[in-house]
């Protein structure tokens, strides 16, 4: 068995018959598969023994890791009798990202009789995955593997994706995006679009987007495994190296996926906890995130690999073992502890700020709404203030307050919260809650709506279930619907009739607030 590892196995013509004949002669003699991986030098990395009916590939540290590239490594390896290339072996094929996979079937007395083989596919018309040809005779085989493998990468490079190795890294910021639902196809679409805006936010670019509607959500692997490889297929085509599922996967559902998939796996929660940890600028708020990172963390704490890189980020990444592990998962839970009781020390001195803005009289106006929708530019407008206030989601996460001067000689405190998001993970909710309690002792919700975005409708609806958990419903509440000056006649008398109490504005002209700001008046009786 170890002269294999000996042996060269050139691209061209594929193999010689001495080679072919040696291979053959082994697995016959011990009546088990075997399987050869070889780089593009022809040399032998690796010799697997199998069974009778099948190998299992184990992991190849050696394959190289741009998202956009083959591996460098193809397989060879022998079957029993003359059946042909397996689901198995095209699966091993995709998500190892193999240059190729070629089969070796033999006669009843050990002899080589037909060869086949296979290779990824580059996009095309049909939406084909792979190219499977069919068995010829030994004798007959002429393949320049070294040829194939070579325009193959180069059509990949042509489309996008990246084979040389200063733009290995190309693809590490393109991520495929896959909504996985027992909901219409309209809903996905919907949801998706959201997803490509909070992956815009992250600092990523869409590279394509994949719905799958299902009957059930498969508890294991999300999606089937002949899915999934059309998946890595299209990654590879596409050349991204992430991929976001639009849906919180479970522990499990992540490990599995991160066993398969050398391609880093992101949920939608932990792509808003990304956002939320790149934008928290001030002690509580990077405590906040820090405690739902940990808490997302905790329970999919497992052992360092490519899939689950952005998510371990070190934290018991490193370990070798469960021991490492324990502890890891001991210190995590030490550290929420330490953050839980910092938090409690900022929300007390936040009640103490509180108190003494009631105990001087002053009313509390909180902005509230989806992210997005431009509170913290009425917040600037109003008061003339320098908050950052930018075309992207959760661009704010800390509550600012400023002093708001009305012409009747009042003074009132306006304060811009963290916008909401359907789907608010429950761990993140749990962690601004000190943030959150500034709506709950707040005189008035101004509700900010963004007028021009399809789905106002929807997302005034989100808001309003996300008040309603927070036991928010009763506060007195003002809509206003903002970014008026972009939104067409029709869809202005249709909105109308949809919120009739609603307040038209534009965020960016003084002008138009007047309408606005009498109302807070009225409520207030000032």
């Amino acid at each position: 068995m170890t002269r294999l590892y000996n042996r060269r196995f050139p691209l061209t013509n594929v193999y010689t018959l001495e080679q072919a004949r040696e291979l053959a002669l082994i697995s016959h003699d011990i009546g088990r598969q075997i399987g050869l991986i070889i780089d593009r030098k022809g040399n032998v990395v690796m010799v697997i023994v199998g069974t009778s009916s099948g190998i299992l590939i184990p992991q190849l540290d050696k394959a190289r890791h741009g998202s956009g590239r083959l591996s460098g490594l193809r397989l060879l390896h022998t079957h029993l009798n003359l059946s042909p290339i397996s689901e198995e072996d095209l699966m091993d094929m995709v998500f190892l990202r193999l240059d190729s996979v070629s089969l070796l079937t033999l006669t009843p007395d050990g002899e080589p009789e037909k060869f086949q083989w296979a290779h990824i596919l580059p996009p095309n018309e049909k939406n084909k995955l792979y190219q499977v040809y069919e068995p010829v005779p030994w004798s007959r085989v002429n393949i320049n593997l070294a040829a194939q493998t070579k325009s193959l990468e180069e059509e990949l490079a042509r489309l996008g994706a990246s084979i040389s190795a200063s733009d290995s890294e190309a693809g590490e910021n393109r991520a495929l995006l896959i909504s996985v639902s027992t909901s219409p196809k309209e809903a996905q679409e919907k949801s998706l679009q959201e997803l490509a805006e909070l992956v815009r936010t992250a600092g990523l670019d869409v590279a394509g987007t994949v719905i799958q509607r299902v009957v059930k959500i498969n508890p294991k692997f999300i999606l089937g495994k002949g899915k999934l490889a059309e998946l890595e297929v299209m990654a590879l085509q596409q050349n991204a190296s992430i991929l976001v599922f639009d849906l919180e996967l479970s522990p499990t559902q992540l490990r599995n996926l991160a066993n398969i998939t050398e391609r880093k796996v992101i949920d939608r929660t932990q792509l808003i906890l990304d956002i939320f940890a790149q934008h928290a600028s001030t002690r509580a708020g990077k405590l906040q995130v820090e405690m739902a990172q940990l808490k997302y963390t905790l329970p999919r704490l497992i052992k360092q690999n490519r899939a689950l890189s952005r998510l371990t980020g070190g934290i018991g990444g490193r370990g070798p073992g469960e021991t490492k592990l324990e502890l890891d998962r001991r210190k995590i839970r030490d550290r929420i502890a330490r953050i839980k009781k910092e938090l409690q020390k900022l929300r007390k001195h936040r009640q103490s700020t509180r108190m003494r803005r009631y105990q001087a009289d002053i009313p509390v106006i909180a902005l509230v709404g989806y992210t997005n929708a431009g509170k913290s530019t009425l917040l600037n407008t109003l008061t003339h203030s320098q908050v950052v206030a930018e075309n992207k989601l959760f661009a704010t996460l800390d509550p600012t307050s400023r002093r708001l001067r009305f012409p009747r000689d009042r003074e009132v405190i306006l304060t811009d919260t963290v916008g909401f998001i359907r789907h608010l993970p429950e761990d993140l909710k749990q962690a601004f809650m000190a943030t959150l309690e500034e709506l709950s002792l707040a005189d008035i919700l101004v509700q900010v709506a963004d007028a021009s975005h399809p789905e106002v409708e929807e997302q005034v609806r989100a808001v309003d279930n996300i008040l309603e958990d927070l036991d928010l419903r009763d506060k007195p509440r003002i809509l206003a619907l903002n970014k008026w000056d972009l939104v067409h006649d029709e869809q202005k008398v249709m909105l109308a009739n949809t919120f009739p109490q609603a307040i038209p504005i534009c965020a960016l002209q003084r002008d138009t607030l007047t309408g606005l700001v009498n109302a807070i008046l009225d409520f207030l009786d000032l």
